[in-house]
């Protein structure tokens, strides 16, 4: 969700159940707004919480003007102090995934595995937050339109999905670089619009059914929960430009859900 609209975004949120104190709004509110003018962001998104046994990790991701560049990842343990996670090598990549269980809440914490290889928790909140948002960083169509140059920016024009468009899954893309798109033959790409159906859909993920849409306050608002990353919500309040998801979770995936189905 945008730290410009942060307030209203997690009011549109709180339907799942996964709010945040006063305080922590308003901390949050204040220190985003700063991490924006200190990095010189050109967007700053409140990612959401990990729930940690100790303590819980607070993520924020600073966006570049290319929408689609590669994005910064902060975390913060009292959503006033952040600090920058640096991109994660092959060699991190590797030593996480071996890794399994909840979260400390702890940077400091080393995991150890039956290779005896030491993982730091720092390092595994930057894999797993790179993990989840490649699979349920959403956008709606529209939101964002890609150059004939090749640089992606927020679309100012956007006023919303209809309402018939909001209740399609169709409607809605990963915000990442696409990966099923490539695949597509020439046909299936004649009635795409390459300056918006730039992204992968969702309706095309695996396993189906993995995503739940919903409406509510009497159709003034559409929600989409993922039931394979269980804690994460999309909102979108059709025919407006507000629009947003948030993770509140574990960490952990759903790996029961294609037997669940």
């Amino acid at each position: 969700m945008d730290a410009d609209s942060l307030l209203l975004s997690l009011e549109l949120a709180s339907g799942s159940g996964q709010g945040l104190s006063p305080d922590r709004r308003a901390s949050l509110l204040t220190s985003l707004m700063l991490v924006k003018r200190d990095y010189r962001y050109d967007r700053v998104l409140f990612w959401g919480r990990i729930l940690g046994l100790v303590a819980d990790y607070y993520i924020a991701q600073g966006l570049s003007e290319d929408q689609l560049a590669p994005r910064k990842t902060l975390y913060s343990l009292n959503c006033t102090e952040w600090s920058l996670l640096p991109p994660a090598t092959e060699e991190m990549v590797a030593q996480s995934s071996v890794v399994k269980g909840r979260f400390m809440g702890d940077p400091s914490y080393e995991y150890e595995h039956t290779e005896l290889q030491k993982v730091n928790e720092g390092e595994k909140v930057f894999e797993e937050e790179i993990v989840i948002d490649k699979a349920v960083a959403i956008i709606p169509r529209g939101a964002l339109f890609k150059t004939p140059f090749g640089p992606t920016h927020v679309n100012r024009t956007f006023e919303g999905l209809s309402l018939s468009e909001a209740k399609k899954l169709s409607s809605y893309f990963h915000f990442r670089e696409p990966v099923e798109l490539k695949n597509k033959t020439l046909l299936e790409k004649a009635d795409l619009d390459p300056s918006l159906d730039f992204m992968d859909s969702l309706e095309h993920d695996i396993p189906k059914g993995s995503w739940s849409i919903q409406m509510e306050r009497g159709n003034a608002l559409v929600v989409l929960r993922s039931l394979l990353w269980p804690g994460l919500t999309f909102y979108h309040a059709p025919r407006t430009k507000n629009y947003g998801y948030v993770y509140v979770g574990t960490g952990e995936k759903n790996m029961d859900l294609p037997f669940m189905l």
